[in-house]
């Protein structure tokens, strides 16, 4: 999930998060020079052992989730999975935010959205007793009555702007698709083939893993995490809460481990003292730019999350340094910039690459 604000040329996304070395100790000892399968085989065993707490449907994860998904700014809400404002739409289901107290059946209330749907998982996840999937607070979220049966069990596709019903299936929005990707994830690695994210979405399958798709990888990496996700994590990885399950989901911690397991977009890494080295990745074939030659508004569309972008003159005087910069709507946007030929750096980590750009 992020927020959007604008910095001079480019309109940039910001993401809420905090990096830093893997949670101490729910990691101690695990070995991190795995990569791929064994990386992906082991995480799944390490949250698998240390869910010790098997909450149930009710009250479980309704006591959980009214402490997990509080709204970071106001502690009296919680957070609506798909929603994206408050008062300035007639319509209460597009909300944000609500009363962590409004919770039931009712229009108007919020509920538990299984973000994995029921009804796609191989058996079909059952919510009636405890230790399925069906009750794992990992992919249950607080989400609109309304809005979560209009979702219903539709697959999720790809879209852009706000949560909606697409062509393929339904689309969670640019707020929330980092969150819906990291979650699936999550299940897959914790239920194996009862959650496999290609029954949960459309998209292509990735080279290394038939059952892990294309269009998951591609959300993570453009929607970094925010505070609102690890504060989840953060109390169901102690056990000393009441309502916590002991387990973490590993792709909030750091979002990079998808990328070390499955390839793709280059993800955000928090853990840079661990992941030192990046996959080989081909910058060139990653970025493109558009219209090149340009009357106004330049477009660079990425398969990465860029660290930085430098607009260079044709002298080599460095007119504007965006350091950060994030996705909206797919694309970073350069405008406003005056007639001339410019180059564009575009690093990630500590690789870079320099396109050219006419402005006629």
């Amino acid at each position: 999930m992020k927020k959007i604000t604008a910095l001079l040329l480019l309109n940039i996304t910001i993401a809420i998060s905090q990096n830093g070395a893997p949670a101490d100790p729910y990691y101690n000892g695990f070995n991190w020079t795995l990569t791929g399968t064994n990386l992906k085989n082991a995480l799944a065993t390490k949250i698998t052992v240390t869910h010790t707490n098997l909450l149930t449907y009710t009250p479980g994860v309704w006591n959980a989730t009214k402490i997990t998904d509080l709204d970071p700014t106001n502690s009296n809400n919680v957070l609506l999975l798909y929603g994206w404002e408050n008062g300035t739409d007639s319509d209460a289901t597009n909300d944000l935010h609500r009363n962590k107290n409004i919770n039931g059946a009712n229009n108007g209330d919020w509920n538990r959205e299984h973000v994995y749907a029921k009804s796609l998982g191989t058996p079909a996840l059952d919510d009636s007793g405890v230790s399925d999937a069906g009750e794992d607070a990992h992919h249950l979220r607080s989400c609109d009555v309304e809005r979560n049966a209009t979702r219903g069990n539709s697959k999720f596709a790809a879209g852009s702007g706000h949560s909606t019903n697409v062509t393929d299936g339904w689309y969670p929005g640019d707020e929330w698709k980092g969150d819906v990707a990291r979650m699936i994830m999550y299940m897959y690695l914790r239920y194996g083939s009862q959650c496999l994210p290609s029954n949960v979405g459309v998209g292509n399958p990735v080279s290394n893993d038939a059952d892990m798709i294309d269009l998951f990888l591609t959300w993570n990496a453009q929607d970094p995490v925010s505070l609102y996700e690890d504060n989840r994590n953060t109390y169901h990885g102690n056990t000393s809460n009441s309502d916590a399950q002991g387990n973490r989901n590993p792709f909030i911690d750091n979002p990079y481990l998808a990328t070390v397991i499955w390839g793709g977009p280059l993800a955000q890494n928090r853990w840079p003292a661990i992941f030192l080295d990046t996959p080989t990745f081909d910058l060139g074939n990653a970025i493109s730019i558009y219209p090149n030659p340009s009357s106004n508004i330049v477009n660079i569309s990425a398969d990465i999350t860029l660290d930085e972008i430098d607009i260079i003159t044709i002298n080599g005087q460095v007119l504007q340094q965006i350091k950060k910069p994030a996705f909206e709507n797919n694309n970073y946007t350069i405008s406003n910039l005056p007639k001339g030929f410019y180059f564009l750096k575009l690093s990630y980590d500590k690789n870079s690459i320099t396109k050219k750009v006419l402005i006629n």
